[in-house]
């Protein structure tokens, strides 16, 4: 028979360390607890451990990539309802464990199953699965088992994943129908400048017909096209691979967050939806009995933005030095000037310019383009400093602006003062993601109407470049 240690508390509040023989930990959990103990940590002995695995280890299934989200959602209400019944937890897990379908939730559950057999606790169990359980639900995990109110910590983490995949859910659904639309149009367009244009070039040269500016520009978009077609597919990717890259290093990653949120439009919509994200977080872990600075370091991971990381890190490091948390927040709201970011604005305003002049220098190789080729050369030197300049003075009036509104600061200090962080917390939470709803379904609105725009200023472009030397051409022959 296996020999547990354990930690308990009795009734009037002292630590009591001892070991204890059973055949199960829940049997020993039972004893501990007839004994008039609060359990608050019980393992297998060492040397006893590999006495209590039953069998062999299971052969897990081959499985790729990670758990979806909405599984282990799912996952999380199934065992807080199994919880709720008073079902032991190895006997819970190893229900959902067969009802789950071959997948990396279910070799984590097998793994975790296999743990707890051998004397690990739940969190302890969940921390060898960090690819499904991060460390955010380990934590919870472990604080209801500390307090003894683990189907209580279930059902609100289960509330909390939930809650976060609606609003995922909601943004990528908004933004589905605008990249299909673009995918689409970008598509289209390219055809008529791969087939339909140089079509019209041929006829133009067998006439001998002196182009306006406009077709000579079209032709020029065309012939560029046509050689170059393969940049359209390594454009995209050497912009994905530079970003990239950059993220890898610390200035990078910090300077691209930046340059995030101080889009316009979009970056309001990424600043509301962090502080969504990491508020409800926070909220969470407070009232899940988290301590604070644990909580503010799992709350800085999840933020998935180096800015409001190192905001999170600030706050850590003045309630070591007996702040509030208010204070920090105010004070270290301000994103201030980065020379990543300014580089990533300025690189991304100088883009059509470097387009347009890659254009004129591919057209300017034909001689009866260069002279009015010339002109298009001016225009993309003056587009490329031009817009690196301006790209550059909108980053300098924009990098003071604060990302943490004065609401979720006095939000957050009333809270710290009348004992309710949490309950502060999540109205803050919830206020956002409302806010990010509304901003969701409002540019759904506007870029419908924006890319009808654009596509009809496109099109209106090509014909009128295609005909205005077809009327000449009707006009000389009449």
């Amino acid at each position: 028979m296996p020999t547990f240690q354990f930690e308990a508390m009795d009734a009037t509040g002292q630590e009591i360390k001892d070991i204890i023989e059973a055949a199960s930990e829940e049997e020993a959990q039972t004893t501990i607890r007839q004994m008039g103990y609060f359990v608050t940590k019980i393992q297998v002995k060492k040397g006893t451990a590999k006495a209590v695995a039953t069998g062999p280890k299971k052969k897990r299934p081959f499985a790729l990539g990670g758990a979806k989200t909405k599984h282990i959602c799912a996952f999380t209400r199934q065992l807080s309802i199994l919880q709720d019944a008073g079902l032991p937890i190895l006997r819970s897990l190893k229900i959902l464990e067969k009802n789950n379908k071959p997948g990396k939730l279910k070799n984590a559950l097998m793994d975790t199953c296999e743990e707890i057999e051998t004397g690990s606790t739940l969190s302890e169990s969940m921390s060898k699965s960090p690819k499904v359980f991060s460390r955010l639900y380990v934590n919870m995990i472990k604080a209801g088992e500390a307090g003894g109110a683990l189907e209580t910590i279930l059902r609100r983490l289960a509330d909390f994943l939930e809650s976060a995949e609606s609003l995922k859910r909601k943004v990528k659904g908004a933004l589905i129908y605008p990249v299909a639309v673009v995918f689409i149009s970008s598509l289209i367009l390219v055809l008529i400048m791969w087939i339909i244009v140089p079509t019209f070039k041929e006829m133009f040269e067998e006439f001998g017909l002196t182009l306006p500016p406009p077709t000579e520009l079209l032709i020029a978009m065309s012939d560029y096209i046509v050689q170059y077609w393969f940049l359209l597919l390594l454009l995209p990717f050497c912009f994905w691979l530079t970003i990239k890259l950059a993220r890898k290093f610390k200035h990078g990653r910090m300077g691209y967050d930046m340059y995030m949120l101080k889009l316009p439009v979009f970056g309001n919509l990424i600043e509301k939806n962090i502080l969504a994200r990491t508020t409800r977080t926070l909220g969470t872990l407070v009232s899940s009995g988290v301590p604070i600075l644990e909580a503010l370091n799992i709350t800085r991971e999840t933020a998935g933005n180096a800015l409001f990381e190192r905001i999170f890190a600030k706050v850590s490091e003045a309630i070591r030095e007996g702040e509030v948390i208010s204070k920090p927040l105010r004070d270290n709201a301000a994103p201030g000037f980065h020379p990543m970011a300014l580089f990533f604005w300025m690189w991304v305003g100088a883009f059509p310019g470097v387009m347009i002049l890659s254009v004129a220098l591919t057209a300017g190789r034909n001689s009866k383009q260069k002279g009015s080729m010339e002109s298009l050369l001016q225009i993309g030197a003056g587009s490329l400093a031009g817009g690196a300049v301006c790209a550059a003075l909108f980053y300098m009036m924009k990098m003071n602006n604060r990302v943490i509104d004065e609401l979720v600061v006095n939000m957050v200090d009333v809270g710290e003062e009348t004992g309710e962080l949490d309950t502060m917390l999540y109205k803050v939470a919830d206020t956002y993601d409302d806010e990010v709803n509304v901003m969701t379904e409002g540019l759904t609105r506007l870029i419908e109407p924006l890319l009808i725009v654009f596509l009809g200023g496109a099109i209106g472009f090509i014909v009128i470049a295609l005909f205005m030397p077809m009327i000449k051409m009707i006009t000389s022959l009449a």
